[in-house]
Parts: C-alpha cells; sequence; structure tokens
C-alpha cells in the first residue's frame, strides 16, 4: 500500500512538473504580435486584436458566411459605428468562444453577433478540449513556433500591429448562380443542435453578459448551408434561452437577394451585391437598437473614412 502511494505520489509530482515548465515555456511560444510572421493563425480573424483599444462597437463571430456577408465599412457609411468580422473557415463554436476572449481583452463592443451555420457543425471532442486547454498552456496551440521563433520572441510582447482594411470582410465580385427553387421550404420538422454546441452557445451568452455585450444570432442567405429545418432548430435555441434570432433567409422582403446574381459559388456564400444587401440590413438594424453613436465625424475615426474610400475604389475596379 505505501509503495502504491509513493508511486502514485511520484507520478502526480511529475505531472505537476511537467505542467509548471509547459506553463512557463508557454511565455515563449505566445506571438509577441498578431501577424503571420509572428505565429498567429487565422490573421484576418485576429486583426482585432490591432484595432485601437475600445474602438470597435460591434464584433461578428462564424464561419465564412459571416466573412463573405457582412462588410463593416459599409456598414459604417450608413451609420457612422464601427464593427469587425472575427471570421475564419470552418470555424468551430470552440475557436469562436477564443476569438471572443481575445476581443475582449482590448475591446467593448456592445453587441455579439453570432453567425449560426456554427451552431450545427459538429466539433470534435479533441478540438474542444485543445481549445479550453491551450487557454492555460498556450504551448499546445503553437508548439511549431519553434522552427520560426527569432530573439524577439524572449521579450515581452510589444502590442498587435496588424490589422486588416476590411476589417475582416472578404470581398469577392465573381457571380455564380443558385439553383434555389426548394430553398426554405416550409416544415415543421426541427434540425437537431448538438449537445456540445449548445453549451458552446450557452457559454458565448455568458461570455458576453459578463462583458456587457448583446448577444445576438444571425443567420445569414444561403441556399447550400440553410433550409427551414436549421431555423426552426435556431429558433427553439433562441427562445430558450432569451436571445434575439435574425434569420435573413425569411426576410426575403427586406434582404430580397436574387440567386441568380448574389452568390459566386452557386449559393453558399454571397458575392459584393448580396453582401451590400444584407449590410444595408444591418445599418438600419443597428440604428433601431439606439445602442450606439455616429462617429463619422470624430477626427479619431478618420481613418475609417480613407479605408472606405480605398474599399469603394476596389469594388468599382472589381466590378
Amino acid at each position: 500500500m505505501v509503495k502504491i502511494a509513493k508511486t502514485l505520489l511520484g507520478l502526480a509530482a511529475f505531472a505537476l512538473g511537467l505542467l509548471v515548465i509547459l506553463y512557463s515555456l508557454s511565455f515563449l511560444f505566445i506571438p509577441k504580435n498578431n501577424t503571420k510572421d509572428a505565429g498567429m493563425e487565422e490573421v484576418i480573424a485576429n486583426g482585432i486584436q490591432g484595432e485601437p483599444e475600445n474602438s470597435i462597437d460591434v464584433v461578428v463571430v462564424g464561419d465564412s458566411e459571416s466573412y463573405f456577408s457582412i462588410s463593416p465599412l459599409l456598414i459604417w457609411k450608413d451609420t457612422g459605428y464601427t464593427s469587425y468580422v472575427c471570421g475564419s473557415g470552418r470555424q468551430y463554436l470552440s475557436y469562436s468562444k477564443t476569438l471572443l476572449e481575445r476581443a475582449f481583452e482590448t475591446q467593448s463592443p456592445k453587441l455579439v453577433i453570432l453567425e449560426t451555420l456554427c451552431i450545427y457543425r459538429q466539433i470534435p471532442a479533441k478540438t474542444v478540449v485543445m481549445d479550453e486547454v491551450s487557454r492555460y498552456l498556450p504551448i499546445l496551440r503553437y508548439h511549431d513556433r519553434w522552427k520560426t521563433m527569432t530573439r524577439e520572441d524572449f521579450s515581452p510582447t510589444d502590442g498587435n500591429s496588424y490589422t486588416t482594411p476590411y476589417k475582416g470582410y472578404r470581398l469577392s465580385s465573381a457571380a455564380s448562380s443558385a439553383d434555389a427553387t426548394n430553398y426554405m421550404a416550409y416544415t415543421d420538422k426541427t434540425a437537431s443542435i448538438p449537445v456540445l454546441n449548445r453549451l458552446l452557445v450557452e457559454q458565448i451568452q455568458e461570455l458576453c453578459e459578463e462583458h456587457g455585450a448583446k448577444l445576438l444570432l444571425l443567420s445569414t442567405p444561403s441556399t447550400v448551408n440553410w433550409n427551414y429545418q436549421r431555423h426552426n432548430g435556431i429558433q427553439e435555441l433562441a427562445d430558450e434561452l432569451g436571445l434575439e434570432y435574425i434569420d435573413l433567409n425569411t426576410r426575403t422582403q427586406e434582404v430580397p437577394i436574387d440567386w441568380s446574381k448574389d452568390t459566386f459559388d452557386r449559393g453558399d456564400h454571397l458575392n459584393h451585391t448580396g453582401t451590400v444587401k444584407v449590410s444595408q440590413f444591418l445599418a438600419k438594424y443597428l440604428e433601431g437598437t439606439q445602442m450606439f453613436s455616429d462617429r463619422r465625424g470624430d477626427s479619431k475615426y478618420a481613418s475609417w473614412n480613407t479605408l472606405l474610400q480605398d474599399y469603394e475604389a476596389e469594388v468599382a475596379k472589381a466590378s
């Protein structure tokens, strides 16, 4: 019995020592800047870390549906409100939560928009565990950085310098029509939400509440990814959690997507003409909340006007 106790004590001491070493080494492996060269993953989604402190009114998280559907610069043009899309391809809700935690370190948004396709994306359990453990042991996320580490990695971080001029939006002016024949056909059936995903939505809701932000669930238009069963599932979730839910797939009068022209990949994602319609809707929605102030005349935000001019020039060139 004593021998077993000593063995267990030895294993516990070894495990504790290993954790201390990993925790200590994590300082070296954490990117000291939010650039790709510094080792940051998903630099566009993490570009919000390079924005001036407490300058973003609205944060959007989600997968590619979010960054092809919402243009912060168009919202700025109509309202003078600032927003950033922390979107990444095939984003898991566990990473949505991570991105929000990072955003809240430097920003105090009044509204967080969660694009809902993530809620139906099955998450491998190991991914959730890794994302959670990496919060405390970042070396597990950035262990490959040893190949590119420099002298600067042995110094404290000097701040994040990268942000994207389109504030997370990805521009596409191509067009490839979609077949919307049976798109959003009514049914009273409900697509079930994975238990783990529901738990993560609840955690994201709690995170927003802790930071004084409202959480809005938003389904952007997509013939490939959305249907009425999923609409019913998200509406049921929103009702149970007391969240507001907007499904633009059912708001065809307010957001009249033309599926012969407003998508670049046969209905999977919107192109810029579709983005304009979604962004104009969101601009009106945000104005209706009376939560935000128009900053277009504020010299601290003059760069947004410059970026808008560059953006419009790029859109005109691509058209």
